[in-house]
């Protein structure tokens, strides 16, 4: 992988693992870790609220969450289509008119990995979610897996490519998205060359 300095990320970036997401050979938590200064991973399936999973006090009112609804009504809805990739919504998945004063104070922000059912049982087994801030991603494009790793949702993609999207714009800086990116292609265009999909990793040599 390339030897980047990481990205001195403002916004600190908490990501909930499924186990089973854990052992993915084309998993990108770890490629977010690695590539941001402020970035943790939590594995497991419930924890008793925000800074227990975090390892740190944390106030909810102070963070973000990655919702799993679909971003469609937030993409076509009047003045937000096509010009935000990150869309603050209500508890309903109504985009909120202030779209400013959501993001005012966030501190961090938080993701469930692992694939659409996985990410929907982290939700439903943490219900101090409700508490955070909730955003949903407005890609730009299809993930850059491709055929490599197939998707529940036309418009899913990966974490990294949802945490980049959404740094880019807490922070205003579309460099953070390039940055993660980089790794991410090292990471597909040596699968492609191997011919290898996305598949359970060998728990014998999972590092």
């Amino acid at each position: 992988m390339t030897g980047q300095a990481p990205v001195d990320n403002k916004v600190t970036v908490l990501i909930l693992q499924h186990p089973q997401e854990q052992d993915r050979v084309l998993g990108t938590a770890g490629l977010i870790c690695s590539t941001l200064a402020h970035a943790k991973l939590a594995v497991g399936l419930s924890w008793r609220n925000l800074g227990h999973a975090l390892g740190e006090p944390a106030d909810a009112k102070e963070w973000g969450v990655l919702y799993l609804g679909s971003a469609h009504a937030a993409k076509e809805k009047g003045p937000l289509a096509g010009k935000n990739p990150l869309v603050a919504i209500s508890a309903n998945g109504e985009p909120l008119a202030n779209q400013a004063g959501a993001r005012i104070g966030l501190k961090g922000l938080l993701v469930l990995d692992g694939n659409w059912a996985q990410a929907k049982a982290l939700w439903w087994r943490n219900a101090w979610l409700l508490k955070l801030r909730r955003f949903v991603i407005v890609p730009d494009g299809p993930s850059l897996y491709g055929s490599l790793r197939k998707e529940a949702r036309p418009d899913a993609v990966s974490t990294l490519e949802a945490v980049g999207l959404a740094l880019s714009a807490l922070e205003g800086d579309p460099t953070i998205r390039e940055r993660l990116l980089i790794p991410f292609r090292e990471l597909l265009a040596k699968a492609r060359a191997a011919g290898v999909k996305d598949s359970k990793r060998d728990r014998r040599t999972r590092r």
